[in-house]
């Protein structure tokens, strides 16, 4: 039935091959499990509720993403695209959890229409490689002050406006040594080092009384945030930027990612084109509708698939292997519930480290092209949002190539980008 299924023979694989590829993405990118949860309970989701939501939606989104598109990854809660949610739309903007994914739900509808025409490619074409690269790494700097902050290494100051925390405080030194001890798990190329640095962590502050253990497992929590949808807001300004910013990286997230991947997959044909490549988009994108309904924020498919493929993925069976072990997770939320703030902002500093490395495609000779990087990257932290970081980035690129002289190098859908931008801007004014 398998061999039928996922036709093994074909690419050259076996049952054996795909289960040890399928354990070893869920190693890499286990950590979710705790760190999504940890986020979305700042936004007033219940971390049992939100715990089960980012389960249920990864096993789901990814059982597509095999069954569906035969891709050997798989698809959980975006980095980022969480904490946008919680600190930005939430905590920022003053919206209901409830409103938030609601406007998953819609960026996430809106994105299977995009998928569904030309628009995709077309937009996809539009957006220059270094303002991609700018989007990218102002993320990873988004979730690295929220880590910072949530360790205690950067705290607030009036005088200077953030300022180094306690030193020799405990949970500063557990943070420091957590991050450390993450890098060094995943620099030797341990499976799971950074699950496994957050439970060394958690574990001493388990013994040392810093942090309660609640247990290890017990029946699986109820799912109390799916479907807890409200459209009140849906016809707001501030509701439609939200949506615009939501579907914006996704689209860039999703896509970017694909693509990476499908070089490490053998997914990319002779004449460039990828195989299966719409499937895998829908399957991605279908994830994010499904993900809302449970009660989580946007879905995306995961770099850290690459580490199944690399074990000898390369069907749809791998996907399903995931998803079967995110299953099983489902009876161990008193163990992740456990695991305290100071172990998982390691996790997030380290995962807004990997993000980073986007930067290296930018041509910093290029003044237009850098400036716009820089614009697009810091503001996304320093304003404490993605939507101003993306607006000024944009802006600031096209200015700097009219100045340049360079107009040749914009197109239709930068200029439309940028006076989405203008508009989102004299709406927050």
């Amino acid at each position: 039935m398998l061999e039928r299924l996922f036709r093994l023979s074909e690419h050259k694989t076996t049952v054996r091959r795909e289960v040890v590829a399928g354990l070893s993405t869920f190693l890499t990118m286990s950590f979710i499990i705790a760190v999504n949860p940890a986020i979305l309970s700042d936004s007033g989701i219940d971390f049992a509720a939100a715990f089960v939501a980012t389960i249920i939606a990864t096993v789901v989104g990814t059982l597509i993403m095999g069954l569906y598109a035969g891709w050997p990854v798989a698809v959980a809660p975006g980095m980022g695209l969480n904490a946008f949610f919680t600190y930005v739309v939430v905590l920022g903007y003053g919206f209901s959890w409830q409103q938030g994914l609601t406007a998953v739900l819609v960026s996430s509808l809106l994105f299977l229409v995009l998928s569904a025409t030309k628009l995709r490619s077309w937009l996809l074409q539009s957006v220059p490689s270094a303002l991609q690269a700018g989007i990218t790494a102002g993320i990873g700097l988004f979730l690295a002050i929220i880590g910072l902050t949530n360790a205690g290494i950067v705290v607030s100051n009036p005088d200077t406006i953030v300022a180094l925390g306690a030193v020799m405080s405990p949970e500063f030194m557990l943070a420091i040594f957590g991050l450390l001890l993450i890098a060094g798990f995943e620099y030797r190329g341990i499976k799971g080092g950074i699950l496994l640095g957050m439970l060394v962590i958690s574990a001493i502050g388990w013994a040392t009384g810093l942090a309660g253990f609640n247990g290890i497992a017990s029946a699986p929590p109820v799912a109390s945030a799916a479907f807890q949808l409200d459209f009140s807001a849906l016809t707001s300004p501030a509701f439609l930027s939200v949506v615009f910013v939501m579907l914006f990286v996704d689209f860039f997230d999703t896509t970017g990612t694909l693509t990476a991947i499908s070089e490490v997959a053998g997914k990319r044909k002779e004449d460039g084109s990828i195989d299966n490549i719409d499937k895998a988009v829908y399957a991605d994108t279908s994830a994010s509708v499904v993900g809302a309904l449970a009660g989580t924020s946007n879905m995306t498919t995961y770099l850290e698939s690459a580490a199944g493929i690399r074990a000898g993925g390369r069907t749809g069976l791998t996907a399903v292997v995931i998803a079967l072990f995110f299953v099983s997770c489902l009876f161990f939320e008193p163990l992740f519930a456990s695991i305290p703030v100071f172990a998982t902002a390691p996790a997030l500093i380290y995962v807004a480290a990997q993000f980073m490395t986007a930067l290296r495609r930018v041509d910093w000779d290029d003044l237009a092209e850098a400036l716009a990087v820089m614009v697009t990257a810091i503001l996304m932290p320093l304003t404490f949002s993605i939507a101003a970081g993306i607006a000024f980035g944009f802006i600031t690129y096209v200015v700097m190539k009219v100045i340049a002289g360079k107009t040749k190098e914009l197109n239709a859908g930068l200029w439309t980008i940028v006076a989405f931008a203008a508009i989102w801007l004299w709406l927050s004014a």
